[in-house]
């Protein structure tokens, strides 16, 4: 029987939108369907006061992958935009990732040498031999001061748990830079698309037969019969049933307010690292485009445990779940007819750049 498409592509998130890019340029044609009102998955922007409004959490593009940085500049124009969030802790405010400019607000070390013997001499007091938890890895890495001060309230509200309870591993790097940068990533390309996200996903999806509002698995016999392949970027359990228990995931909760004033923190992203502050950090978001609107809009993000109706975004890779997905991902590869890519079909944490260059590697 002769299939309508060659692609039914479950998900118009990067990963789903990508896929039928690419597929097109193969001459291979693609439906896309999305549960969600709108295309572009967590990347999708609305627009309130003249402002791009990251409504799913804020996504800033970085890569040290010339190729990928290549591709998507092929798409639309980058603006020139560098992540540089602060640290407030208790009205103080640091500079993030921890830098010289961190040691000096937390010690007044002026040089490399001097914030590398303070940091030295905290981690050896609190030497514990092979660190048996996150606390416990954070301190022998960067010492007491910063993990109390900008790890250990923000980690413990992210994961809803103490750290002493959170394996270590989780946070085995920590970067450390003894230099006065204040460049969150290390990547040489960075920004965000001019126009927005949406932009971006749009011209993925220029010429492709895209249906928001339509939930893959209420109309799955129907939809499947339609195309020789799936592409699968949901939740993996959920597209077994979850044969096997449910993965964890951290979800987040947003509060969007719009606030009659030009500039309410100036800067893009500030961090609530004390645990007195239940949300994780409030965004502005005019300041991912230089923005100069007469009004702002900010959003506080607020980290939740994910439960049935809520937006699951970070897989929680602990050893149970992990060993967990083993097995999702073994019945995956037993499955023929079915591709499963992205975080959530994946069970991974993969940056935007990540999922271009699967997608740039996948057989299609």
């Amino acid at each position: 029987m002769v299939k309508q498409y060659d692609y039914l592509i479950v998900g118009a998130g990067l990963y789903g939108a990508a896929f039928a890019y690419r597929a097109r340029q193969r001459g291979k044609s693609s439906l896309v369907v999305d549960r969600r009102p709108h295309p572009g998955g967590n990347l999708y922007c609305e627009e309130i006061e003249g402002i791009r409004v990251h409504k799913y959490g804020p996504h800033i593009f970085h890569t040290a992958d010339r190729e990928v940085w290549d591709f998507v500049r092929t798409l639309t124009e980058f603006n020139r935009f560098t992540y540089m969030p602060l640290a407030n802790y208790e009205g103080r405010i640091f500079n993030l990732p921890f830098n010289m400019n961190t040691f000096y607000q937390l010690w007044k070390t002026a040089t490399p040498a001097e914030a590398q013997a303070k940091i030295a001499s905290q981690r050896e007091a609190g030497a514990v031999g092979e660190p048996r938890n996150l606390e416990e890895q954070a301190i022998s890495l960067v010492g007491k001061d910063i993990y109390e001060l900008l790890i250990k309230g923000y980690t413990e509200k992210q994961w809803g748990r103490p750290a002493v309870e959170l394996p270590a591993f989780i946070i085995r790097r920590l970067p450390v830079r003894f230099t006065y940068d204040n460049n969150y990533f290390n990547d040489p390309y960075q920004g965000i698309p001019v126009g927005g996200y949406n932009k971006l996903i749009g011209k993925l999806l220029e010429g492709i037969e895209c249906r928001c509002n339509t939930d893959y698995f209420r109309h799955r016999s129907e939809l499947e019969a339609m195309a020789g392949t799936v592409v699968f970027t949901g939740p993996i359990d959920e597209y077994f049933g979850y044969c096997f228990g449910p993965l964890e995931y951290r979800s987040l909760r947003f509060e969007q307010e719009t606030l009659d004033m030009p500039n309410y923190q100036g800067i893009a992203a500030v961090n609530y690292t004390s645990a007195a502050v239940p949300y994780t950090r409030i965004i502005e978001h005019k300041h991912f485009e230089f923005g100069t609107q007469p009004k702002t809009v900010i959003t506080r993000e607020y980290p939740q445990q994910w439960s049935e109706g809520c937006e699951p975004y970070y897989p929680v890779n602990d050893q149970r779940n992990n060993s967990l997905y083993r097995k999702y991902a073994d019945l995956a590869e037993a499955t023929p007819g079915v591709v499963f890519g992205g975080r959530l079909a994946e069970y991974k944490y993969y940056d935007m750049d990540q999922v271009i260059r699967r997608v740039l590697d996948a057989e299609i």
